[in-house]
């Protein structure tokens, strides 16, 4: 059965294809997904402009009896442009993109959309990369399913605003230590990290001071 979809997408990867074509894969509210743009690579293309990377998109897919649709409209809504500008941007947009587009293989999940789109207006408006990256690491951790265990110590007990603790790797917890990583402030923005989107978490003062012992943590439990 032959229908059209209209869809909000974030291109993941662009691959030349034939004389003229790309394929795209893309993640939508609906998941991953591939389609074709024909034609696009050609000179007055009307579809070119509609499917920049770092850009939120809206397409038209046509799909019929081949598993890979057909892109027949595309609109740009917003292009973050200022990434860029900024090398470390690149690279880290770049990542994004690439981890998004292997864990969300297969999944229907919305999440993984709202993720990309969080990240790229954050890194378009100026946020602090490194709070970008820990964000979306803890983010993609939770959506894999992971439990991340920010209120209790590796001995069951709550984690104390008054004590210090370091990270246990074997186990996955937090161990207390007089001269640890993390207090009550790294842990407050953590647990802020994984129940806020990151529009919010940007907006707490002061956290920068913070962010050196919260990346560190980021990259353990995504296994960086």
């Amino acid at each position: 059965m032959q229908s059209d979809i209209r869809t909000l997408a974030y291109v993941l990867r662009r691959t030349n294809y034939g004389e003229a074509d790309r394929i795209l894969n893309l993640i939508t509210p609906n998941g991953k997904m591939s389609a074709i743009a024909k034609g696009v690579r050609k000179e007055k293309s009307k579809l070119a402009g509609g499917i920049e990377m770092f850009s939120l998109v809206e397409l038209v897919i046509h799909t019929g009896k081949s598993e890979m649709g057909t892109i027949t409209s595309a609109k740009m809504l917003k292009f973050y442009d200022k990434i860029l500008k900024d090398y470390s941007k690149v690279e880290l947009a770049a990542t994004i993109l690439k981890k998004v587009s292997i864990a969300s293989e297969n999944s229907g999940s919305s999440n993984y959309f709202e993720i990309v789109d969080e990240c790229m207006a954050a890194l378009n408006s100026g946020v602090n990369t490194a709070l970008i990256e820990s964000w979306f690491l803890l983010n993609m951790v939770k959506e894999s399913g992971e439990d991340i265990n920010l209120y209790r110590s590796i001995d069951g007990e709550k984690l104390s605003p008054e004590k210090k603790y370091v990270f246990d790797t074997l186990d996955s917890s937090f161990c207390e230590k007089e001269n640890g990583d993390y207090g009550a402030n790294e842990i407050k923005v953590l647990r802020l990290m994984v129940t806020n989107k990151l529009s919010t978490v940007s907006k707490i003062k002061d956290y920068e001071q913070y962010l050196p012992s919260i990346v560190k943590f980021a990259r353990i439990v995504a296994k960086q």
